[in-house]
Order: structure tokens, then C-alpha cells, then sequence
């Protein structure tokens, strides 16, 4: 017995590093391109050019690169507060209309509601490319081109599909009870929803808000053609100015402080909000 007992936990002891040493190799693999550009964003001036191995600097920390990084455009401090402007923004309006949608299409019936929440699921399919032009002549005929008040709006249209599939799939998940009992204690409509369901929902919200958060702060394109002005201009227009140089000669530290400011805010915010992200992921896919 004390053979067969030994050979079980020597087996769980070697289950248990095997496990723990694929997980510790696989956050090697995913975090060393982060930590390889943070470290090289201090390097000084003189070593920018270097090869990226070793990643840290050899002669004493240096802020040359945020400091090159500040002359482009605007300065950097005014690009980030465009850029998380536009990203809370576009969290704030999407969650706020996907809820209110999502609750609508969960729980009141209404004629044709299958049809609009396919039509709207529908939108997923057509290429926001193909419908910048469009956007860019409402835009300018509602006066908000070249703002981030319009550039805001497009982000939160392009969100709400998948916004509103993953908030109704999330107050499907919620027993009925629950919202009965609670109209039995007298609560109504708005108050039922803020009171009760929305804790109940609250893995949903934080994986719309991850999603609308990132899809907000990366994205390019739309920045590019609907922002004209460079005091306007997001993080990653900037970075495209960075990335091309000056007369040619690209500035490597800047680009890799460039990096490590854009890289930064995204894993803050989904660290988070990390513990509801894949209960949410996961009750959108099982329904």
C-alpha cells in the first residue's frame, strides 16, 4: 500500500510541475515582447540602434526616448488624453446602450424583435472600411468632423452589435425569478435594472467594457480619415509619425517608449477588470 501511495504522489508531484512549468514557460512566451520593449524604452540615445538582446539598458537608466517621444506632434500628454478621451468615451456610451438593448431584447416582447436583433448581429458582417466614406460626409454635415465627439460615436457604432449580442445573452442567463421577486418587493423597470439585475450582469459589462476599451484605444483607420487636426490626434496616429521618422532617420528609443505608453493602459485595464472578463466570454458563448 505505502508502494502504490508513493507512486501516486510522486505521479501528482510530477502532474503538478508539469502543469505549473507549461504555465509559467507560456506567460514567459506571451510577457517577454512586452517586457523586452518596456525595458528598451530606457536606454539612452546612444544605444537606441543596439540589437534588442540585451533589452536593458548597459549604461544607466535614461528617459531619452520619452523625451524624443514628446517632440513629435502635439506632445505625448496631449495624444494620450485624446486617445483616453475618446476610449472612456466610447465604454461609457456603449455599455449604457447595449444594457438598456440587451435588457429590451431579453426580457420585453414586441413585434419583429427576432428580426432586429438578427439585423442588428447582421451589421457584424459589412467592413467598417467600406462605411467610412458615409460616416465622414454625416459627420460633416452634423459638424463633428475632426472631433472626438464624432470619432467617439463611430467607435461606439462599430461596438454596439457585439455589444448588445453579448448584454442580452447575459440577462438571458439570469433566472426570471429572480426579476419576479423583485417586481413582487415593488421595484420597476429602471429601478429593477440598476438595483438588481445589473450586479447579476456585471461579467457581461466588464467584457463589453475590455472589448470597447481596446477596440477604442488601438484602432487607426477610422482616426486617420476622420481627424484632420493634429492636436486631435489619437496615440496611434502619433505612432505612425514616430514609426516613419524624421527625414528618414527613425528614432528606435521613441518608438519603443511609443510602444510601452500604448501597451500600458490595456493591461491596467484588464487586469482590472480580468476577474469578470472570462465569466462573461463565456456565458456569450454558451448561449
Amino acid at each position: 500500500m505505502r508502494t502504490r501511495r508513493e507512486i501516486r504522489a510522486r505521479k501528482a508531484l510530477r502532474d503538478r510541475v508539469a502543469y505549473h512549468g507549461i504555465g509559467i514557460g507560456a506567460a514567459f512566451f506571451f510577457l517577454a515582447p512586452f517586457a523586452v520593449s518596456f525595458l528598451a524604452s530606457f536606454r539612452p540615445n546612444s544605444e537606441s540602434g543596439r540589437p534588442p538582446l540585451p533589452p536593458w539598458p548597459l549604461s544607466g537608466l535614461s528617459f531619452d526616448a520619452y523625451r524624443a517621444l514628446d517632440s513629435f506632434g502635439s506632445g505625448i500628454w496631449q495624444h494620450m488624453f485624446n486617445s483616453l478621451v475618446v476610449s472612456i468615451g466610447t465604454v461609457v456610451l456603449t455599455v449604457a446602450v447595449s444594457v438598456l438593448a440587451g435588457y429590451g431584447l431579453s426580457r420585453y416582447r414586441f413585434p419583429f424583435k427576432n428580426a432586429l436583433f438578427v439585423l442588428i448581429i447582421a451589421t457584424l458582417m459589412i467592413p467598417f472600411q467600406s462605411i467610412l466614406t458615409p460616416l465622414f460626409i454625416i459627420l460633416a454635415r452634423l459638424g463633428l468632423n475632426n472631433s472626438l465627439l464624432g470619432l467617439m460615436l463611430v467607435y461606439v457604432t462599430l461596438q454596439l452589435p457585439f455589444s448588445v449580442f453579448m448584454m442580452r445573452n447575459a440577462f438571458d442567463a439570469v433566472p426570471k425569478e429572480i426579476e419576479e421577486a423583485a417586481r413582487i418587493d415593488g421595484a420597476r423597470d429602471l429601478r429593477l435594472l440598476v438595483r438588481v439585475l445589473l450586479p447579476l450582469v456585471m461579467p457581461g459589462i466588464a467584457t463589453v467594457s475590455i472589448f470597447a476599451f481596446l477596440n477604442a484605444w488601438n484602432e487607426f483607420f477610422a482616426a486617420l480619415v476622420l481627424l484632420s487636426s493634429n492636436d486631435n490626434y489619437t496615440l496611434p496616429v502619433l505612432m505612425t509619425a514616430v514609426r516613419a521618422g524624421r527625414l528618414g532617420a527613425i528614432n528606435w528609443g521613441a518608438v519603443q517608449a511609443g510602444v510601452a505608453v500604448m501597451v500600458v493602459p490595456c493591461l491596467f485595464v484588464f487586469l482590472l477588470l480580468q476577474r469578470y472578463y472570462m465569466r462573461g466570454l463565456m456565458a456569450g458563448a454558451v448561449k
